[in-house]
């Protein structure tokens, strides 16, 4: 989807009714009554002992998601953990957020077994953080970025569901300075620590737009000025012949 400035326009438990009250056993306490399981993560502690602040897919791990996360000053980062090898790496990052007057948690060290049962063996390179969401811009807000850029691009995608596809094409959308990457909302990932290793820092650049339907979403970006260009592999136009840029 491209645009120039020529083309734009002026979970609740259920009852058993055939359960038998006399034969019913009595409940037992939980340790996590009152803790979703998400919550807890493995063993029901985060790397350092007590119960994590959110669920484990708020953890972003990995050196490239890690410092592209920590150098955002869009992104909100609520705790760092770092085993030594991490936190070698991760240091001079913190240092540079620090001299760019971005603030950041004082890192946490923890042992690489303890981060890997919590992680559930993920490859995470040493290094943790604990994030909130970024704010995503939605289709009108895309309209009026555009209106700052001489030649705007946005990637939209239908039925993508593997999160390090999602994570691929966010890096490609990155390299070649896409706006955003629309989805549509039901069938696609939340940016889980999977997706943004996948997206090798990407994630922080590029907005994930999530929508709700997506021919809607096509007809307001040609509203908007964009070309709207299908690809598919059978097609016989190339993407310069159909952008007019062929020479």
């Amino acid at each position: 989807m491209t645009r120039t400035p020529q083309n734009r326009p002026p979970y609740a438990p259920r009852s058993n009714p055939q359960a038998n009250p006399s034969q019913a056993a009595p409940p037992q306490a939980s340790p996590h009554q009152g803790q979703r399981p998400d919550q807890r993560g493995p063993g029901g502690r985060a790397p350092d002992g007590r119960p994590p602040a959110r669920e484990p897919d708020r953890y972003l791990y990995g050196v490239h998601a890690a410092t592209a996360a920590v150098l955002n000053p869009d992104r909100e980062i609520t705790r760092v953990q770092c085993t030594e090898a991490g936190l070698a790496i991760l240091e001079p990052v913190l240092a540079q957020a620090a001299e760019a007057g971005i603030a950041r948690p004082a890192p946490e060290l923890v042992t690489r077994e303890l981060m890997d049962r919590f992680l559930k063996g993920a490859v995470h390179q040493g290094i943790a953080i604990e994030i909130k969401p970024l704010d995503a811009p939605d289709i009108d807000d895309l309209g009026r970025e555009a209106d700052l850029r001489e030649h705007s691009v946005v990637v939209v995608l239908d039925q993508v569901t593997d999160p390090h596809n999602i994570g691929a094409i966010l890096r490609s959308a990155a390299a070649f300075g896409a706006l955003a990457v629309i989805v549509t909302d039901r069938n696609t990932p939340e940016v889980t620590g999977v997706l943004a290793k996948a997206a090798s820092g990407a994630v922080e650049h590029v907005p994930l737009t999530r929508v709700k339907n997506l021919a809607r979403a096509l007809e307001s970006l040609g509203e908007l000025g964009f070309h709207r260009i299908g690809l598919a592999e059978e097609g016989e136009t190339t993407l310069a012949a159909a952008t007019g840029c062929a020479t």
